[in-house]
């Protein structure tokens, strides 16, 4: 787009006018110039524009996002270990709801937090997300039935989406992107201690009272509200409660909030309560993804503040990285649900073993992201960082065809170093393709709708794994084992996990070498989809990345570092 559609379609700032950069020192007049980044203006010199984060509020800042941060974090990688003790104890059957329903809260609500916290600030959003959260984490560890326990996931899910789409979007309000990635790793590192802790965690509440492992969140969630409380100052606008209630995109929301809740719901029973074919998943299905192509195209046309612009994804980078977001989130998701399956069912490990032996993928995170981040601040490039970690996760996935009942530990521990350095990677690259054509002003929008796309995607991750397992079950374990439970696959999977040790040989070896079969065909499918992703990376280009920050947004009492300037991006 055009300098001047920059700033027609860039949001209001603090004092009425559009809050992007708006005085462009240079046109672009060299028409093999224009691109993604023709619109774009001159950088300023970094001496001038990149802030001061060795100032005690910013860090104070940060530790507070870590600390909600964490809270998600680990409430992901924890409750995948327990899943089947809490689904025996409570007697259900809809196991993938656990964790649908948790994806279904933070997907249908994230465009909307994006567009809040460009309007009333990003402070309120954090708190009023960490207390979602606390309210879904006490209703889950108090649950008695199923329905309460997804009643509780959904709740927390609108916390958990809203923390870790507004934690980004608070961190790009302080941190140019070119220097964003060494901050971000520190994220990272706090994604890994969770996914390290999480697991041992979550097997060892199972074994006394997963209760606790929900109501452990509340303490946790109290730190968080203090810190983002008392620290978490920014600018906010200065528009009175009716103009910023007016400024909202309801009809938007509405769309996308009615689409992805009839698309996950038609994921959940996909495959497990319902045949693909039948109209009970094609209905909700077709219904939903019209909603959602019917929000994108009234964003487009109609819209006057729209919660997702159309600048966003109507540049080939952007859009290749959103689509590689999207892929990255079906893979991670399958390995963190259905790798625990691989420990607890063939290697008959219990709650608490199966959480110690995925460790090697969980630590390995952090190193990933973080060379991923300090490479693109050294070299100013993130192409090869987004190959490079996909085929890194696509070589661990296909090590992970050669899983057995009978692999060496040291072999399994080795195919979880090299996955969780590739997820590590892409953990984290994609962000700097989304935001690299994008002006700063767009950076909330961008964000929150970046992290829909990651959450939105986790959901096509159970319901691919879940679907694959049912059906491979179905044909490969023993038809003596499958007559002692219900015909529903991936509830069989589930239940029939506690009941392994105590079968009688040859069955319980035949039971064991069914699992491992299966999820095999799961990783062979998920390789097929890292073959996506690969793809979405070669269509990318490599442009140069911001080194300033939007004014607007930075912390309150800052003094002003950053000079309106243009800027014009061009491809190497």
């Amino acid at each position: 787009m055009s300098t001047q559609a920059a700033q027609d379609h860039s949001p209001t700032g603090f004092d009425g006018k559009p809050s992007g950069l708006q005085t462009p020192a240079t046109e672009v007049t060299d028409p093999t110039l224009r691109g993604d980044q023709s619109s774009l203006p001159e950088e300023v010199s970094p001496s001038t524009s990149i802030p001061t984060p060795g100032r005690l509020q910013f860090w104070l800042i940060f530790i507070a996002l870590m600390v909600a941060s964490f809270l998600s974090a680990l409430d992901l990688t924890s409750v995948s270990t327990a899943l089947p003790t809490i689904v025996e104890d409570l007697e259900g059957t809809d196991f993938a709801w656990v964790g649908s329903a948790f994806a279904l809260g933070s997907t249908a609500i994230l465009p909307l937090v994006g567009g809040l916290a460009q309007i009333f600030g990003r402070r309120p959003i954090v708190i009023g997300s960490i207390l979602f959260f606390a309210l879904g984490s006490g209703l889950c560890g108090g649950a008695n039935n199923m329905t309460m326990l997804i009643a509780g996931r959904t709740i927390q899910g609108i916390g958990g989406g809203g923390i870790l789409a507004t934690s980004e979007i608070v961190v790009a309000d302080m941190v140019p992107l070119r220097q964003r990635g060494a901050y971000m790793g520190i994220f990272g590192a706090v994604w890994a201690v969770a996914c390290a802790i999480g697991p041992p965690i979550g097997g060892a509440f199972s074994q006394s009272s997963w209760r606790w492992l929900f109501y452990m969140n509340l303490p946790i969630a109290a730190v968080a509200l203090v810190l983002v409380w008392f620290f978490l100052r920014l600018k906010v606008p200065q528009d009175d409660l009716r103009s910023k209630i007016h400024r909202m995109d309801w009809i938007g929301n509405f769309f996308v909030i009615a689409g992805t809740t009839l698309s996950v719901i038609a994921l959940t029973w996909a495959g497990t309560r319902h045949p693909w074919s039948s109209y009970q998943v094609l209905l909700p299905l077709v219904l939903g993804l019209v909603l959602i192509a019917g929000f994108f195209v009234y964003e487009a046309k109609v819209a006057v503040e729209p919660v997702v612009p159309w600048e966003l994804v109507n540049n080939r980078t952007s859009f290749l990285g959103y689509a590689t977001t999207f892929v990255h989130g079906i893979v991670s998701t399958c390995i963190i649900f259905y790798l625990p399956v691989y420990f607890q069912a063939t290697m008959m490990q219990g709650p608490v073993k199966s959480g110690v032996s995925v460790l090697a993928s969980a630590l390995t995170i952090t190193p990933g992201a973080i060379a991923c981040g300090a490479t693109v601040a050294i070299f100013n490039i993130y192409r090869p960082q987004n190959l490079a970690g996909w085929v890194i996760t696509t070589a661990a996935l296909g090590l992970f065809t050669l899983l057995k009942v009978s692999t060496p530990k040291a072999q399994w521990v080795g195919f979880q170093i090299i996955e969780g350095i590739g997820l590590g990677i892409l953990n984290a690259a994609p962000t700097f393709p989304v935001l690299a054509p994008l002006p700063i002003s767009e950076n909330a929008h961008a964000l929150a709708f970046f992290t829909f796309v990651r959450s939105y995607s986790q959901t096509w991750g159970v319901t691919i794994g879940a679907t694959i397992l049912q059906n491979q079950l179905k044909i490969k374990l023993p038809q003596p084992f499958l007559d002692m439970f219900p015909s529903e696959g991936v509830e069989i999977a589930y239940a029939a996990i506690p009941q392994i040790p105590g079968l009688p040989e040859p069955m319980r070896t035949e039971v064991r070498e069914a699992f491992v079969s299966s999820l095999r065909v799961i990783w062979l499918a998920m390789i097929g989809i890292c073959a996506v992703g690969l793809l979405s990376v070669l269509g990318m280009k490599e442009l140069k990345m911001h080194e300033v920050t939007d004014e607007d947004w930075g912390m309150e009492e800052r003094k002003k570092i950053e000079i309106d300037a243009g800027r014009t991006e061009t491809e190497p």
